[in-house]
């Protein structure tokens, strides 16, 4: 059962709850105090109003975010490594696109649960589902440690991890717009640095740690690790404001809105080609006759790059809006994605995996911000979750197509051609979703 703060109902109209601070604006209106000691305002104004922007708790939830990222969004951008290792030891006899599907339901079901989860977020669920998915990671990882044959890692490492790392993820991104405003872009961009630190850090320790204390040690002691970064998460993170309840369980009206209507079809394009750098840079690098010993870093530095991009680019987003930052910095994303499979020095790969990392994070770490000026606050939760279901769609086509390309060319220059065209299509709905929701070119979207 959720917590009675969970289950709080009230009007949509009155601000209660955990508030850290009143405005002073308010203080001629009627208040009153409830049994509970709730401080209730009984006035009409955009609950927006009084969102605090800062204060310890606010922080605390920022914490939580970046360790709870680390951990399930880390793991999963770690993937390119274990595509590269299970190639050559223990799925060796599977194609390179059969491989891929792993991944590719990892990255989709981080995403496509956001319909349910950002319905539940609205609606006053938070605590149950976000300890039940911090359990459910910890447990996959245990268990991968365990497979042997394709189906054992399709359903722990893709379905399970995938699951779990999406309600923790939905629900974080989902309860920092009730946090922050002015600070919002800078703030998810502190809390994605969390997947690209998780990103350097385990492809590194696994790549290490195989050979030294084998490989089902190795899953293992990453399961520790999820352990303590993600009792961080739940001791940290808490929803804010009250549930927001409506007839149907759940509403497409959404889609109605221009801005969001394009946004939803440009972050579909934009993961059918996304990830693929991220899940082939190793395999390519290897193919390029770059030693095996050096090409597994090619994930971590692409992560690295990420990390940057996110900080940079998260609070560019704050001064310029979201969609002013996004839609460039994907461009440059596909730039690098057609031009990828030509480059096969050592230096170069090294650069194109930094700027592109720096690039694809300015997305990433602002994907969450858009749909919190698409419609009431209190319904993000139900916004947010269309938008990543539509997108989580993208990421599960994405990499099986890029590997069944390559499997049928023998060479991955087709599939930077399919890639970066998708993102390339993906920057001109960006464009369009801005352009709709200023209704012209010059202003902050």
């Amino acid at each position: 059962m959720a917590s009675n703060q969970d289950q709080e109902h009230s009007r949509p109209e009155t601000i209660r709850g955990d508030t850290p601070h009143i405005p002073y604006d308010f203080q001629d209106n009627e208040k009153k105090h409830t049994s509970t000691g709730v401080l209730e305002v009984a006035v009409d104004v955009p609950i927006e109003s009084y969102i605090p922007d800062g204060g310890l708790q606010a922080w605390l939830v920022v914490l939580g975010g970046h360790t709870s990222t680390f951990a399930a969004f880390g793991f999963i951008n770690a993937w390119g490594v274990f595509q590269e290792y299970y190639e050559q030891n223990l799925l060796r006899e599977e194609s390179t696109s059969k491989i891929a599907w792993i991944g590719s339901i990892q990255y989709a079901l981080v995403f496509m649960p956001g319909l349910l989860v950002g319905r539940l977020l609205d609606q006053g669920y938070f605590r149950v589902p976000y300890t039940l998915a911090s359990a459910g990671l910890i447990t996959a990882t245990f268990l991968i440690a365990q497979c042997t044959k394709y189906w054992h890692f399709l359903l722990c490492q893709g379905f399970f991890v995938g699951l779990s790392a999406g309600v923790i993820i939905i629900l974080g991104l989902g309860v920092l717009p009730q946090w922050f405003k002015a600070k919002r872009g800078f703030v998810l961009g502190l809390i994605a640095i969390g997947a690209s630190f998780g990103g350097v850090v385990y492809p590194i320790a696994a790549r290490r740690l195989i050979p030294i204390v084998g490989f089902k040690w190795t899953m293992r002691i990453l399961g520790f690790i999820h352990v303590f970064l993600l009792a961080i998460a739940n001791l940290c993170t808490k929803r804010r404001l009250p549930p927001k309840h409506s007839q149907t369980s759940i509403s497409l009206r959404a889609f109605t809105n221009p801005p969001f209507a394009f946004y939803c079809a440009a972050g579909f394009m934009a993961f059918l080609g996304l990830y693929t750098v991220l899940t082939y840079i190793s395999v390519s690098a290897k193919e390029s006759g770059i030693a095996d010993d050096f090409a597994f870093y090619y994930v971590a530095i692409v992560n690295a790059g990420g990390a940057l991009g996110r900080g940079i680019l998260g609070r560019m987003g704050d001064r310029f809006g979201p969609l002013s930052v996004i839609a460039p910095s994907t461009f440059v994303a596909g730039v690098l994605t057609y031009a990828w499979p030509f480059v096969t020095s050592k230096g170069g790969l090294i650069a194109v995996g930094i700027v592109y990392g720096v690039a694809s994070g300015g997305f990433l770490a602002l994907l969450g911000a858009p749909t919190a000026h698409m419609g009431d606050l209190q319904e993000n939760g139900t916004r947010l979750g269309l938008f990543l279901t539509c997108m989580s769609l993208g990421a599960l086509a994405g990499p099986p197509i890029s590997g069944a390309i390559k499997d049928k060319t023998g060479s991955f220059t087709l599939v930077g051609v399919w890639a970066g065209t998708a993102i390339m299509l993906s920057v001109v709905l960006f464009t369009l979703a801005r352009y709709s929701q200023l209704r012209g070119w010059s202003g902050k979207a």
